[in-house]
């Protein structure tokens, strides 16, 4: 039997979901804690549930709203909220993971006006997939490249092989019992994309892959995509990679992480 690698759209609920990534005056379904249904779990302002509009079939969906500040980012974070979030946002997925109920397990975040989503709120989706297996797309060399810090314990990079192209970063953590330090890295990384990069960013994704015993987290600045991409599926590569790391780890410097 040929393996399903690709998920299916139901676009009459597509139709119904709100937007407030560019729509400014509509109300943001995340607000109200009251109105939320199907609450999986919480802890303090962090919630857990399912998704009120499941576009993705044979999949279950779940959103995690990341904090009640609706105008909010995680490059704004205390660390520990940020060490909370991303603590509870990894149990969570591990915990669909090891269910037996599904093929794979996505976990993400979108933000901004190109990153694909479409609540402004900041919060992630942690999705079981029934059918399709994303480490069947996926690659380790996605993950590698040169280095702007490594330890034993984790190693952030900007990618050589990236799965989409330019200037793609990565953290990969090899210590499951360190969170809170790639939390930290991704914040950095995220930080640098919204405030410190040459060129505008407004838009980005987090990609969290469980590969072997590696978690890795992809930080993609999102623009327009390349039609090379689009029609062809060709990845390009910033030749400005060594310089952008070179900032990247100044930036890490001066926030403490590489001590």
């Amino acid at each position: 039997m040929e393996k399903e690698t690709q998920l299916y759209f139901t676009s009459q609920i597509g139709k119904q979901k709100p937007v407030t990534v560019t729509n400014k005056t509509a109300s943001c379904p995340f607000c109200n804690v009251a109105e939320l249904e199907n609450i999986i779990d919480q802890e303090d302002s962090i919630i857990l549930l399912k998704n009120k509009y499941p576009t993705l079939q044979n999949t279950l969906q779940t959103v995690l709203i990341e904090t009640e500040e609706c105008k909010s980012e995680l490059s704004e974070y205390s660390r520990e909220h940020l060490h909370k979030v991303m603590r509870f946002a990894v149990r969570h997925w591990f915990e669909l993971e090891t269910s037996g109920e599904f093929t794979s397990v996505i976990f993400y975040k979108n933000h901004g006006p190109l990153s694909g989503g479409t609540i402004r709120h900041p919060h992630m989706q942690i999705v079981g997939l029934k059918d399709v297996d994303y480490k069947d797309t996926i690659k380790l060399e996605n993950f590698k490249g040169v280095t702007i810090y490594r330890d034993k314990s984790l190693d952030f990079n900007i990618s050589t092989r990236p799965i989409m192209g330019f200037r793609e970063m990565n953290v990969n953590l090899y210590d499951g019992k360190e969170i809170n330090r790639m939390a930290d890295f991704i914040q950095a990384a995220v930080q640098y994309l919204l405030y410190h990069a040459s060129y505008r960013c407004e838009s980005y994704n987090l990609f969290f892959y469980h590969m072997e015993d590696t978690i890795s987290c992809k930080i993609i600045p999102r623009f327009a995509v390349s039609p090379l991409f689009v029609g062809y599926v060709i990845p390009q590569v910033s030749d400005d990679l060594q310089f952008v790391a070179k900032h990247v780890r100044e930036l890490c410097d001066s926030k403490g992480l590489t001590i």
